[in-house]
């Protein structure tokens, strides 16, 4: 497969490894297996970008929850969110209703911000009900892996692989398919 950014562009893209992401999510993980599948794609990362992951505490919500209880969680999450994020970063969330991209189109998106000199990008993973209003308003792009519903601890694995995939793309280095 033939790199997403050609010849001209890749002294370019070497300075990548001076690009910021953060992951910002909701919930700790407390299973090993999540833990060490992070820790393998930190470590993997690193060659890469500076990695940093944030983990901010779940909202508590009440057994038999009304629907104003659901949203005051969605809420509270949100700022809590929102007071992580920098404004100077680009902010991807994942969203059910965000758009879907290929693997390589992916590569190309973050290809083309680190070429514009976009150099901290934040990923934001919601809580189990979703992302706030305000949070959705802040993303510069809304991301959708699937229609699918992935446990949160699942898809921080799932990101973390896709943006290392992106990088080995951007480098013209052999990945699986």
């Amino acid at each position: 497969m033939t790199s997403v950014i050609d010849s001209v562009t890749f002294l370019a893209w070497e300075s990548a490894v001076n690009m910021n992401i953060t992951i910002v999510c909701i919930g700790k993980l407390k299973e090993k297996y999540w833990r060490d599948a992070i820790a393998e794609y930190s470590k993997r990362l690193s060659s890469y970008c500076t990695l940093s992951i944030c983990e901010l505490k779940e909202s508590r919500l009440a057994s038999n929850p009304s629907a104003a209880d659901e949203e005051a969680v969605k809420e509270a999450e949100g700022r809590e969110i929102l007071d992580h994020l920098k404004s100077s970063q680009y902010v991807v969330t994942l969203e059910v209703k965000g758009k879907r991209m290929t693997s390589e189109g992916l590569a190309a998106r973050i290809a083309e911000l680190t070429l514009d000199g976009t150099s901290d990008i934040a990923f934001v993973i919601g809580g189990s009900l979703g992302l706030s209003p305000e949070v959705s308003r802040r993303a510069n792009l809304k991301l959708s892996f699937s229609d699918m519903t992935f446990p949160h601890q699942m898809m921080r694995v799932i990101l973390l692989e896709q943006i290392y995939r992106s990088f080995k793309i951007n480098r013209g280095e052999p990945y699986h398919k």
